[in-house]
């Protein structure tokens, strides 16, 4: 029965990372056209669950450090005398994809899950027999 809730352990660590992941990516997408916003990006680190077992558990979030984009709009607030402001360094078709990934990364460890469960109760259902 321990192989049981160590696999339902493991899918759960997957279930919470992803849902931190896409909350962090929504995030990103919610601020793109935010001046001066830079994106945030998660790693996943590997947790120890149980004797031996090992899930996954988001990472510190960090900012990416590449160069915000440069907009021409002198009637903008935060333009500089040359009329450029800073915009933010979010790319949506990187986030969408992303958060698609993500999504499906969810959805199969929901269904791993979901399969060890129903396994579980037709073992115990086989045992009262």
């Amino acid at each position: 029965m321990s192989a049981f809730s160590d696999a339902l352990s493991v899918t759960t660590t997957g279930l919470r990372a992803q849902a931190t992941r896409l909350r962090v990516l929504s995030e990103n997408i919610a601020n793109a056209d935010t001046p001066g916003y830079r994106r945030k990006t998660m790693p996943f680190e590997l947790q120890r669950v149980d004797q031996g077992v090992v899930g996954v558990q988001p990472g510190r979030v960090r900012l990416d450090q590449s160069e915000l984009e440069r907009i021409h709009d002198p009637s903008h607030p935060m333009a500089n005398e040359e009329g450029f402001y800073e915009g933010s360094n979010v790319q949506l078709i990187i986030e969408i994809a992303d958060a698609r990934e993500a999504q499906r990364s969810y959805e199969a460890n929901l269904k791993m899950f979901e399969q060890t469960r129903q396994m579980s109760s037709g073992l115990m259902d086989l045992l009262r027999k």
